[in-house]
């Protein structure tokens, strides 16, 4: 069962695995492969990548995935990859999507709510929710233009990949790296989420620096599935996004037949809750980038495409300081999404920051606490306090200036209309005598 899966765990690290004993050959592409296979190199990095950033797999399949029909348009209303839409520095807040009425599955389920740069240069990255009630079944997706990085809200995913199989629940998220044809059924009947696409590189653990050899995510606690293949002949329908449009093609056998494969290039997932949480013990409030998971990197240094960053249970116990979020004007833009509870820079509950909802702060627009935040913050009794296991929110980080799709701003993902008011109520507390 699904439950019951086994996985390799590292960070990238170069992994063997093979379903049936014998599959793997001793060399990469022999003349003939054992158990009549067909051998094929994945690869998501050029070949002439530097060594310790070459990406690639070997895969040793039942037959190759260039047996297949011609490509054909595949409609999709609301998954964009083109960021023509409404370019605006207002703050925005959106209420959860709800569980489609009618029958979708994961992949027509999505709904893009901005994005910026363009697929076809390798450039940019992209936020999507997904709703969806219905199990892919014999339909595969793959990226072309770049890597997902999920993130279930409501609702456990099975994954099925060409590398193996993956179960993600809300509080594990999962990257499935360009390319890679993947297929997601629901354990639970149902399930949503948040989605981060990046088109610029592909996701690294951050480095440490003077934090040294342990702390964050640490490299152990990923997790990659172990070979597993379905025999199948039967019809299967693969769609590709591809510069942001998606096609689709048809083949008469299960994309998921690959018996063995070896590389440092496949799918993994991680369960936030091994996150390593580094905190001041003293005073002041930290930069949040002491919170980032993983990051996809641009060519400036210490600048990222997608940082990805998380706000998990912790301590605080910080003497003469502001504990919440600062007040806050940012180069990158600011995404941020609630799995479970609340956070601790906005209230929750009816017209409050809710699980499934999201908001997005842009370049050099202003944010930080609401009133009841700030004024319960100020006041409050600096004595340790832990921050509730129950609580769940993350960032998408980036360096690039998003633009919100129609349906972002046309009521088929709830905005909350209000959400600028939640500032206006701050008060004066200027004293120059004090």
């Amino acid at each position: 069962t699904m439950s019951d899966l086994q996985y390799l765990s590292g960070f990238g690290n170069y992994v063997s695995t093979e379903a049936l004993p014998g599959a793997l050959p001793k060399t990469n592409n022999p003349q003939k492969c054992p158990m009549g296979l067909y051998a094929e190199q994945l690869s998501g990095t050029a070949f002439t990548a530097p060594r310790h950033a070459n990406k690639f797999s070997w895969l040793y399949r039942i037959l190759p995935t260039a047996v297949q029909s011609k490509f054909t348009p595949y409609e999709h209303k609301t998954l964009k990859g083109s960021f023509e839409g409404m370019a605006s520095p207002q703050q925005y807040r959106w209420q959860p999507i709800e569980i489609p009425s009618e029958p979708r599955d994961w992949l027509d389920g999505f709904i893009t709510v901005a994005g910026a740069g363009d697929p076809s240069t390798k450039s940019g990255a992209a936020i999507h929710l997904y709703a969806c009630n219905k199990d892919m079944g014999n339909k595969a997706f793959y990226n072309a233009d770049g890597d997902f990085l999920i993130v279930p809200q409501q609702g456990s995913l099975a994954i099925k990949t060409e590398f193996g199989r993956m179960n993600v629940a809300p509080g594990e998220i999962a990257v499935i790296q360009r390319g890679m044809r993947f297929s997601v059924n629901l354990p639970d009947g149902s399930a949503k989420g948040y989605v981060c696409e990046v088109f610029t590189s592909h996701f690294k653990i951050p480095d440490l620096g003077p934090i040294g050899a342990n702390g964050l995510a640490n490299t152990r606690d990923f997790q990659v599935p172990v070979a597993w293949f379905e025999d199948l002949q039967d019809e299967f329908v693969v769609v590709s996004k591809f510069i942001g449009n998606l096609f689709q093609t048809t083949q008469k056998h299960s994309p998921f037949d690959v018996v063995a494969w070896h590389g440092n290039y496949s799918p993994y997932k991680y369960d936030l809750s091994k996150f390593v949480v580094i905190n001041t013990v003293s005073i002041d409030h930290p930069d949040p980038s002491i919170f980032t998971v993983l990051t996809a990197p641009t060519n400036e240094a210490g600048t990222a495409a997608i940082d990805f960053v998380i706000f998990p249970p912790r301590w605080m116990v910080a003497e003469n300081t502001f504990r919440p979020p600062y007040y806050h004007r940012n180069c990158m833009s600011e995404y941020m999404g609630l799995i479970k509870g609340s956070y601790d820079a906005k209230k929750g509950g009816k017209g409050g920051f809710v699980p499934g909802g999201s908001s997005l702060h842009s370049c050099m627009t202003p944010h930080g606490p609401d009133k009841t935040a700030f004024e319960g913050a100020s006041n409050a009794e600096l004595k340790p306090v832990k921050y509730s296991d129950g609580d769940l929110a993350f960032m998408f980080e980036s360096s690039y200036l998003f633009k919100t799709t129609t349906a972002a701003v046309d009521g088929t993902i709830p905005m909350d209309q209000d959400y600028s008011t939640c500032w206006q109520s701050l008060q004066r507390h200027f004293d120059a005598s004090a």
